[in-house]
């Protein structure tokens, strides 16, 4: 989803029992602002029972709660809950099955229930991520339970399209002025990708996968815009093709994927169904990502949303990767660190104070971009084969798959493929907050070598340093080419890589794999010649001494004697007192900051 605005709420009165299956009947009609529902809920007790809770706006009246066709006793509070009493306890591990008959005008404050209309007709659609389900029907909303399956009704005026998850296991049925339509989903489902629509839709159908795995594509269409959308639509199968054969085939292959289209300025990853205001090629594969990474797995709070929205992001720049090429993937992936560097803090994870601010939640800066970006400098990190590795385990794990995962259930797999840790790598870029600014310098060396220093500073002091693989690439006179990447450890970190030409010039990372801001490369003067190095020895002091040009430093000098064994080793010396050493022949490396060299000198 893109963002919305949303009001947090967690309910701890619905944690004492486990959704198994819905039955959704609702009768509706676009034109009115209004919602007759029964709803048929089977739970299971994780406790012993005497009431169960439902999350419910007391903007909707419940008339009746049935349970074996006896009328049960409940109350509505002014904590938008509906509390049933049960008619006797329901022990620990025992199920039951409640009936709820309610109706009036959902609550409005989020936007979960909305009609309009599109081009003089009506429209009705719902979205209630995170927490808009209970505006509209009687639910547990919280992100730790997901119904085994679903079937919906919905009753609508007959000239009118209804929409909802999963597939319609037989024709709609009319009555008079109204038809009834059956969906049928069996996969687990939260509350808030439940979701319906009614309209005067068109119906524009495709096929996608691959035999035998193939699926019906359901698009629902407003007539007015269905033939100039067409050609966009045409994607959808490819872009399910692409992410199949890069993750694992569409986690509900056995209903159908597809879009209906509605007036929220967005998209949103209804299971099967996304709901779309347009079918613009990025907001195509970013919804359907999210039925992969938020509806298969969903994150498993809402500090952990980055898991459904930094995957869709990054999802949908694989698509300009693999369909467009490097440069556009570079192109996407520059927006995305520009977006993330407009400011100097900010973590990908929240913390538990920002989870009252919604626009920190759906923050498209750290939750989609960095997100995003985050996950390609894993990949970079890691390496294609081991990163793609790393993701299908964690969507294959039975613990996870259409179940909840956080975020520490993503290092681990990650971690498995890899061999190593990734602690330091969470830390800095998933919990902690802001980004590195490089300054790279580089020098020529002789043989065939060149000299880097990397040193590093950062926006935000809640990471003290950012250690990462550092990508450059290295120009010549003639044209030549070389990418280098510097594993980056420590602060004015020296590397000594072959570089078989003379570098005229360079650029930091030229691909855009790394969140950085102002990072900047300088090459210093072109080699030194080490021959102008002069190493003499002063018979009367026994001084031995060497004479630098301007411009090269000692890193490390070792004298051997003539049978190879070290006599002695320094740092920067430039002189060195020889008296001790007997009469004899000697050889003394030196290692300067623009190479090597060695000498012989003789000790009368």
């Amino acid at each position: 989803m893109s963002s919305k605005k949303m009001n947090l709420r967690v309910n701890p009165n619905t944690q004492n029992y486990d959704i198994t299956y819905h039955k959704l009947e609702f009768t509706v009609d676009p034109a009115n602002y209004f919602i007759t529902g029964k709803v048929t809920t089977t739970f299971t007790a994780i406790s012993d029972l005497s009431t169960v809770t439902f999350d419910l706006t007391n903007q909707l009246m419940v008339s009746y709660v049935t349970q074996n066709g006896l009328a049960l006793a409940f109350t509505q509070n002014t904590n938008n809950e509906l509390v049933i009493t049960l008619p006797s306890m329901l022990n620990s591990g025992a199920s039951a099955t409640v009936i709820i008959s309610y109706s009036g005008a959902p609550a409005k404050g989020e936007d979960a229930f909305t009609t309009a209309t599109h081009d003089g007709s009506p429209v009705l659609y719902t979205l209630s991520e995170p927490y808009g389900a209970r505006d509209w029907w009687p639910c547990k909303q919280n992100l730790n339970d997901k119904a085994d399956a679903i079937d919906v009704y919905i009753t609508a005026p007959a000239e009118y399209v209804s929409v909802s998850n999963g597939i319609e296991p037989e024709t709609p049925v009319i009555n008079g002025a109204n038809k009834t339509t059956h969906f049928h989903h069996g996969y687990p489902i939260p509350a808030y990708l439940i979701a319906i629509a009614v309209t005067n839709y068109s119906v524009y159908n495709q096929t996608g996968g691959t035999a035998p795995n193939q699926y019906p594509i359901i698009n629902y269409i407003y007539p007015e815009t269905l033939a100039s959308v067409k050609t966009q639509l045409d994607q959808t199968p490819l872009i399910l093709n692409l992410f199949e054969s890069l993750f694992e085939i569409y986690p509900f292959h056995n209903e159908k994927y597809g879009h209906a289209q509605f007036g929220w300025g967005g998209g949103m990853e209804h299971t099967t169904v996304s709901f779309m205001n347009n079918f613009d090629r990025g907001l195509i594969a970013h919804e359907m990502a999210h039925q992969w990474f938020g509806d298969k797995i969903t994150c498993g709070s809402w500090k952990d949303i980055w898991l459904n929205e930094g995957f869709a992001t990054y999802l949908s720049a694989l698509v300009i990767e693999n369909f467009d090429g490097q440069t556009a993937f570079a192109n996407q992936k520059t927006r995305m660190i520009n977006s993330i560097t407009s400011q100097t803090n900010g973590a990908v994870y929240l913390t538990d104070a920002e989870l009252t601010d919604v626009n920190r939640i759906f923050s498209s800066r750290l939750t989609y971009n960095k997100g995003a970006m985050v996950l390609n400098m894993l990949r970079f990190k890691m390496g294609d084969i081991l990163f793609f590795q790393g993701v299908k385990n964690y969507l294959k794990d039975t613990n996870l798959a259409y179940k909840y995962a956080k975020t520490p259930d993503l290092q681990a797999h990650l971690e498995a493929v890899y061999g190593s840790s990734l602690t330091e790598f969470f830390n800095d870029w998933i919990y902690n907050q802001g980004y590195p600014i490089y300054t790279i310098s580089s020098q020529n060396l002789e043989g065939g070598q060149a000299k880097f220093i990397i040193n590093q500073t950062q926006s935000d002091p809640s990471v003290s340093f950012f250690e990462m693989p550092v990508p450059i690439r290295v120009f010549g006179a003639n044209g030549q080419q070389l990418d280098l990447v510097l594993n980056n450890t420590v602060n004015g970190e020296s590397f000594t890589e072959n570089v078989p030409f003379a570098i005229t010039s360079l650029t930091f990372d030229p691909n855009k794999n790394i969140i950085s801001k102002r990072s900047t490369v300088t090459l210093g003067q072109k080699s030194f010649d080490l021959n102008a190095i002069r190493l003499s020895l002063d018979s009367v002091s026994n001084t031995l001494s060497l004479d630098l040009p301007s411009g090269i430093a000692i890193e490390k000098s070792v004298i051997y004697n003539v049978a190879g064994q070290k006599i002695k080793e320094t740092s920067s010396a430039t002189t060195w007192d020889v008296t001790s050493l007997p009469a004899g022949v000697y050889f003394i490396n030196v290692v300067t900051n623009s190479g090597k060299k060695k000498f012989k000198f003789v000790k009368n």
